[in-house]
């Protein structure tokens, strides 16, 4: 195999023309920062749990770029060619990524929450009409779109996407619709099991015959944000997935100090470890995850 790309969490490898080998590690990323701890079989929990969306969408009819397990942490994927922007002729829009990141928000939490309270978005743009609280669910499932291939991630608007990026207004209206289909399928899935589904991200590309595919990973502890059903309705918010480790960076300082940096340009604070009650503690969250999502055995 050939080593392809070596990403935050994972390694790409490539087996032949047409096929991809994904190996995912114990590493993990918050802000873009590689934290200098390793989590114990985190890489295992991220490909099972995929693999098991994977197959779960397409039993839904829908197309995917899963192909296999071989391994409990490596997938084996479809290769499809990474591009900045879809500017290109219809020939060749197949086999193809959509060179953006799509989120779809059922909940007001994370980032959201930030902008909320800041007034970078109205509450009407949402759908709210008294004062946004946060975790309140939303009135509508809110579908957004970020850049995938800059230094840091940032919303664009559909009107960008279509100008800039080269995607189509039926493209972004079918991957909208996909997104829907499968959050609603998560959201079956785990809610049988005492969570809820806050949050998450998708990828998507365009097949051999230009159809929409979902590709890479979701519906994980890295990529989607899930709560505790009980404790919420009890007005309180367990954090089931890398927020968690967000939140105690967040709790040290460090997530200011780094974002201050970026917003004048000073260099960038080194992320410390993370002390080894936090490993352990991180470990049983992507191994507990994993069993009531998908409700088999870590």
């Amino acid at each position: 195999m050939k080593l392809l790309v070596k990403g935050k969490v994972k390694e790409v490898y490539e087996l032949d023309e047409s096929t991809l080998r994904f190996r995912f590690t114990d590493q993990i990323s918050v802000f873009d920062k590689i934290i200098p701890s390793l989590i114990p079989r985190k890489g295992e929990s991220l490909c099972r749990t995929s693999a098991h969306w994977f197959k779960l969408a397409k039993a839904n009819g829908m197309d995917t770029h899963f192909i296999d397990m071989p391994a409990p942490n490596e997938m084996d994927v479809k290769r499809i060619r990474q591009v900045k922007a879809l500017d290109m002729p219809d020939s060749e829009r197949n086999n193809v990524m959509l060179p953006l990141e799509f989120i779809c928000r059922h909940f007001v939490a994370g980032s959201m929450w930030d902008r909320l309270k800041s007034g970078k978005v109205d509450k009407r743009d949402l759908g709210i009409k008294g004062e946004p609280v946060y975790g309140m669910r939303l009135p509508e499932p809110l579908f957004e779109v970020t850049t995938k291939f800059e230094e840091f991630d940032r919303s664009v608007t559909f009107e960008e996407a279509i100008s800039s990026l080269g995607l189509r207004k039926e493209e972004l209206d079918a991957a909208k619709e996909m997104t829907l289909r499968m959050d609603s399928i998560i959201a079956r899935e785990v809610e049988a099991r005492g969570l809820l589904h806050v949050d998450g991200k998708k990828e998507y590309a365009l097949g051999a015959e230009g159809q929409l595919m979902l590709i890479d990973t979701f519906g994980t502890a890295d990529e989607d944000r899930f709560w505790d059903a009980k404790a919420y309705a009890q007005g309180r918010f367990i954090e089931l997935s890398k927020e968690y480790v967000r939140q105690y960076y967040r709790g040290t300082g460090y997530h200011e100090a780094l974002m201050e940096a970026r917003e004048t340009g000073q260099t960038e604070p080194d992320i410390e470890e993370l002390p080894p009650q936090m490993v352990d503690d991180t470990a049983e969250l992507y191994a507990k995850l994993f069993e009531r999502m998908t409700g088999q055995e870590f």
